[in-house]
């Protein structure tokens, strides 16, 4: 059974961690390139990321109070989204978090060297171990260790803010401007990353007393304090030290307490930079080794990840793991470059937590009961995602195929490792099914109120047999309306050089013939018939131009009929894309014995049209219909119950004696097939006339139906191809 971990952080402590895990680089180092894109607009740049940010925190809190897990942004969108979307948060968060608490370290050495002469990477590296001792004895002693650093950490800043105000020059602001609206957007993006911190409560929010009270209340407060922190630190930078000054600076804070506090304000600063850089470094690790250990539990990491230790009550390995990647980079990596790639993604993520909330709110989930709701949905999210993207397009090239990467290497571990173990669905999957199937459903529902059709083309060849006319005639007239006709049409194909005028002058002894037996079987059919003979050189261009002619609803084909020098079955997408009319490919047969309609889907909802024709031909016929869905066996359990009430509605529907069966593909034949005293008709096709694209399921449901013994009838729906965003909607939903 896994263990859960303490709850033992209390409010002081969760601000503490936020505040903590903002205030670092963004601050001590992230100001001296920002002003390069912007100026003295970097002030307003600092201000615009906060309010920026403001969206994922107030969603990330939401979803916090409704689930307090270990692993913040990768169980919201792995709820939310589904395990592939998780597992590159998920993967993705935990490679950000690391590359920062690593920069954090390494940023930190040039305010350390104003003071002593000290190798950089042999301190970062003692430091960085020293925190992962830390992180594994306990949360509790992470907590209090962060609330000591930010307190002395922020005396020192308060000091700097309040003793370099009054030499602030104010004509220093006057070209807030100057580099325009899209010089200050850059840095927006690029600061914004300074303001991710705030969302790290939740990765540790398993671990929060009082989480539905505290999580909010930490994630706001620490959110509008470090902004108003933010704003005013650049402000006295950019008020007390030329621009140029701070752009060709390593440690710009250090500067500007040089020019208005004198040593011991360097010395305030130096202390607070080191404080800060560490305790960004310190909440980085612990929130950081909360992502593999939540996605262990989940089966999407491997299992040893999610071990609590007995001792300490920590999950030790995924601390270490964290810890001895961020020693790596430390050691071999160029931080800075990597630290840029990783904001990114950030961004990227932060955008899609935005979306995630939405998700949740639209599935109307029971398991999802926030005790805090973020105001003003869904604009909020929609503004936070919306501007997500755009700061990510201010990046730069580099930081966007960095983030690729990373979103190459997460899905290529997700296809290796975590598809075969893992079956879950994704909030927005779930929800997105309902929709597909209620709308389907209702598409359904009108076209069996609309059943029948007014004009009904029955297309045959020269050559056509009584028994396939008179199949096919009985079948028109049952899908034709009392007042409507069926129109039964012989195309004759002639030689390109034969003269069309001269062909039609000529009657042959099949046109007699096929004139005598329609008015022979039309007698013995409900439906008003109507016939005629056409003559053309292309007899599968004539059908669609006849078609369109006669303004047919539905066109009925022989399947296996031969035109000319080929059968027609070759040129039904061709017919069908001339024409708006439904188009039935008939394995003609004998309608009086039939016991039963099979209906086999492959991938995506039932198409109305074929519900429609099985439902008109059990009618008629009195046979029951039979819906038989292929489901594979490691299908999740949100898939089977949508699945399930969509099946049960359409059964509802039908005023036929209708039946649903869920079946493995394997089983897919036996579920078709009918004892051998009964007759079965087959129903299948495909939306729209797509060939190509299809899965191995629908490759294997199409051999099965082909290889039966079973009378077939293939449905081509006239005017899917104009819809194909439906058509990927209910592939990806079903």
């Amino acid at each position: 059974m896994p263990k859960d971990l303490e709850r033992d952080l209390g409010l002081p402590s969760v601000v503490a961690i936020s505040i903590g895990a903002m205030v670092g680089s963004g601050i001590f180092i992230l100001p001296a390139l920002a002003v390069k894109e912007a100026g003295a607009g970097v002030v307003l740049a600092y201000l615009f990321a906060g309010v920026l940010v403001l969206p994922a925190a107030l969603s990330k809190a939401e979803m916090a109070t409704a689930m307090p897990e270990a692993g913040g942004t990768y169980v919201y969108i792995e709820r939310s989204m589904g395990p592939l979307l998780g597992t590159i948060a998920g993967v993705g968060t935990w490679f950000s978090l690391s590359f920062k608490g690593a920069l954090a370290l390494v940023g930190g050495v040039p305010y350390l060297l104003l003071l002593f002469d000290l190798p950089v990477r042999p301190v970062a590296i003692a430091l960085a171990a020293l925190l992962v001792v830390i992180n594994v004895v306990g949360a509790e002693q992470t907590g209090r260790l962060q609330v000591g650093i930010v307190a002395v950490m922020l005396a020192a800043m308060a000091w700097f803010v309040v003793g370099g105000g009054p030499a602030v020059e104010t004509a220093a602001y006057d070209g807030l401007w100057s580099y325009g609206a899209e010089g200050i957007f850059a840095a927006t993006g690029l600061v914004f990353v300074s303001y991710a911190g705030v969302t790290k409560i939740s990765s540790v929010a398993e671990e929060i007393e009082d989480p539905d009270r505290v999580i909010p209340l930490a994630m706001l407060g620490s959110l509008a304090f470090t902004t108003l922190l933010y704003v005013l630190i650049v402000a006295v930078i950019v008020g007390v030290v030329p621009l140029e000054t701070v752009a060709g600076s390593s440690t710009p804070v250090a500067d500007a307490a040089d020019a208005t506090l004198g040593v011991a304000g360097v010395g305030a600063v130096v202390l607070a930079a080191l404080l800060a850089l560490v305790s960004t470094a310190n909440a980085g690790i612990l929130s950081a080794s909360r992502y593999p250990f939540a996605m262990a539990r989940d089966a999407l990491a491997p299992s040893r990840l999610s071990e609590v230790s007995d001792r300490f009550t920590t999950p030790v390995n995924a601390i270490t793991l964290t810890g001895g990647v961020m020693l790596i980079l430390i050691a071999f990596v160029p931080i800075l470059e990597i630290a840029k790639l990783a904001s990114a993604f950030k961004i990227l993520v932060f955008a899609l937590i935005n979306v995630a909330l939405v998700g949740f709110r639209e599935s109307d989930t029971a398991v999802y009961d926030p005790s805090f709701e973020s105001p003003l949905y869904p604009w909020t999210q929609v503004f936070g995602a919306l501007t997500g993207f755009a700061l990510l397009t201010q990046m730069g090239a580099v930081a966007i195929v960095g983030a690729a990467v990373i979103t190459a290497g997460s899905t290529l571990w997700y296809l290796w490792y975590v598809r075969r173990r893992v079956s879950r669905e994704g909030a927005i999957r779930e929800s997105m099914r309902q929709s597909v199937g209620q709308e389907a459903v209702e598409r359904t529902e009108t076209a069996l109120d609309d059943s029948l059709d007014e004009t009904v083309l029955v297309a045959l060849p020269e050559d056509a047999d009584r028994e396939s006319e008179r199949t096919l005639l009985e079948l028109a007239s049952t899908l034709c309306s009392e007042d409507g006709r069926v129109a039964a049409v012989q195309f004759d194909e002639v030689p390109d050089q034969t003269p069309l005028r001269y062909a039609s002058s000529v009657q042959t002894g099949s046109d007699v013939a096929f004139e005598r037996r329609t008015d022979e079987l039309s007698a013995g059919v409900d439906a008003r018939v109507e016939y005629a003979e056409l003559v053309s050189h292309h007899p599968a261009r004539a059908v669609a131009n006849a078609a369109a002619d006669v303004d047919a609803d539905l066109l009925l084909v022989d399947r296996d009929a031969t035109f000319g020098d080929g059968r027609l079955r070759r040129d039904v997408d061709r017919i069908r894309k001339r024409t708006d009319c439904d188009t039935l490919a008939v394995q003609t047969h004998d309608l009086d014995d039939v016991a039963a309609v099979t209906l086999v889907a492959t991938r995506g909802p039932y198409d109305p049209t074929r519900v429609r024709v099985g439902a008109a031909i059990a009618d008629a016929t009195g046979a029951s219909l039979r819906l038989v869905y292929p489901l594979p066996e490691r299908s999740s359990t949100e898939q089977r119950h949508v699945l399930e009430a969509y099946h049960a509605d359409l059964v509802a529907a039908c005023s036929v004696p209708t039946e649903a069966t869920f079946t493995p593909p394997t089983g897919l034949s036996a579920a078709v097939s009918m004892p051998d005293a009964e007759t079965n008709i087959v129903l299948h096709g495909r939306n729209g006339g797509l060939t190509a694209g299809l899965s191995r399921q629908e490759r294997a449901t199409r051999a099965v139906i082909d290889d039966s013994d079973h009378a077939t009838i293939t449905v081509h729906s006239g005017g899917e191809s104009a819809r194909p965003l439906r058509r990927v909607l209910d592939r990806l939903a079903f």
